[in-house]
C-alpha cells in the first residue's frame, strides 16, 4: 500500500470501528481508509448480501421480511432500492431504443406513499397519497418499454406516452391499446399522429357478490370496445386477443 500524499510506503495502524483497515505513511504519518467497492454509493453493506436482499424482494418478499431473514437494517434495504431503481432507469434509457413494436398495451398500477387519498391532509407533503405506475408493454415480445410514476393526471401521463414514444423506432406503425383513462384520447395521438392506431378497452365490472371478500378482486362482466377519433384501427385481431385474455 502507497500513501495518497506523497508515495511512500504504508503500514498497517489497525481498524476504525467500523472494522476498516487503517494504514499510516511511514514518510508523512498520514492515516487513511483502504480503498472501499464504492458499487453501491458508498453504502458498507456487501454486494453479495445486497444481490440477495434485492433477490428477495424481486421474489415478493417484504421490506421487513427480507430484514428479519438477512440482518440488514429496512433502512439500508429502502436505501439499496433507491440506488437500485436509479441505476435501472438508466440502462432503461440507454438501451431500449429503436424498438420494432406490433401491439402496444399500456396501463397503469395503483398504489400509495405514505398514506391513502382520503387521509392526505392540505398541509401534508403534495406526494403523499394515490401513486400509479404507468406500464408500456409490447404485447408480442413482452419487453417493457416505458414505466413512469406519479399521480394519474395529465402531466404524468404526457411524461409517460413521451417516453414510449422515445423507446419506439421512428416511423413504426403499430397497435396501441389502453384502459378508458381519459388523458390518453388526446396524449397518444397528439405524441404519435398518424402511425398509431389507437384504440381504448374498457372493462365494464360487476357489482361484488354477498360475502365476497373487501379486498376480492372484481369480476369483468364485460368488455367495450371504443375506436380512437380520426385514427383507424387496423389491427383488431390483438385487441380481439387481448379481449379474450381479460
Amino acid at each position: 500500500m502507497t500513501c495518497h500524499n506523497c508515495r511512500s510506503a504504508c503500514k498497517r495502524d489497525g481498524r476504525d470501528r467500523k472494522g476498516r483497515q487503517r494504514y499510516q505513511c511511514r514518510q508523512c504519518s498520514k492515516v487513511f481508509l483502504e480503498p472501499q467497492d464504492n458499487t453501491l454509493d458508498g453504502m458498507y453493506l456487501p454486494v453479495e448480501k445486497a444481490e440477495l436482499v434485492l433477490k428477495m424482494l424481486l421474489e415478493g418478499n417484504s421490506v421487513s421480511s427480507a430484514e428479519r431473514m438477512t440482518g440488514v437494517h429496512h433502512g439500508t434495504i429502502l436505501k439499496l432500492l433507491v440506488i437500485a431503481g436509479e441505476r435501472c432507469e438508466k440502462i432503461m434509457g440507454k438501451y431500449v431504443r429503436n424498438v420494432k413494436v406490433q401491439d402496444l398495451e399500456m396501463d397503469e398500477v395503483w398504489s400509495y406513499i405514505g398514506k391513502k387519498e382520503k387521509r392526505v391532509r392540505p398541509e401534508d407533503d403534495q406526494n403523499l397519497g394515490d401513486c400509479y405506475v404507468f406500464v408500456a408493454v409490447e404485447r408480442n415480445s413482452k419487453l417493457v418499454l416505458n414505466i413512469a410514476m406519479g399521480k394519474r393526471d395529465q402531466a404524468t401521463t404526457n411524461v409517460f406516452v413521451e417516453g414510449v414514444r422515445d423507446a419506439i423506432a421512428p416511423g413504426t406503425s403499430f397497435q396501441a391499446t389502453t384502459d378508458g383513462w381519459a388523458p390518453y384520447r388526446t396524449a397518444i395521438p397528439d405524441t404519435f399522429g398518424d402511425y398509431v392506431d389507437y384504440a381504448m378497452l374498457i372493462k365494464v365490472y360487476r357489482n361484488p357478490s354477498e360475502g365476497e371478500a373487501r379486498y376480492s378482486p372484481p369480476e369483468v362482466a364485460s368488455v367495450e370496445v371504443v375506436q380512437s377519433v380520426a385514427i383507424p384501427i387496423r389491427n383488431a385481431s390483438a385487441l380481439q386477443s387481448w379481449s379474450a385474455r381479460i
